[in-house]
């Protein structure tokens, strides 16, 4: 495993084509300017996956607490975010969904971005 990221990737493909002629395959070189805004704007593949009601939990919260603070006062989702028995929590994901401000709804697949 590498420390490259994607957009590491693609942005040395990038340079590598860049000294190529106007057209690419057909292409006009201004459509694949385009399609270069569009992957340096997308979100990242890898978002966290959480329940519906863990997400309305964050929208709530999020913009007058801290990280901190959000799972100290998480009783409605605890059972979730910290697990059962044996069971490993979801602190991670909790927080990761927190920072981001963006992540996947479990039961839906939606992608909400605040």
């Amino acid at each position: 495993m590498s420390n490259e990221t994607k957009q590491d990737v693609f942005e040395a493909v990038w340079n590598r084509l860049a000294g190529y002629q106007v057209f690419f395959n057909g292409w006009p070189r201004e459509a694949i300017d385009e399609y270069k805004k569009r992957y340096d704007a997308a979100l990242p593949d890898d978002l966290p996956v959480i329940p519906q009601a863990v997400g309305e939990y964050i929208k709530a919260n999020r913009g007058h607490m801290s990280l901190t603070s959000g799972i100290e006062n998480a009783s409605c989702i605890s059972e979730w975010l910290w697990g059962k028995g044996f069971d490993y929590g979801n602190d991670s994901v909790f927080a990761r969904a927190w920072v981001l401000g963006v992540w996947r709804v479990e039961e839906t697949g939606e992608v909400v971005k605040l």
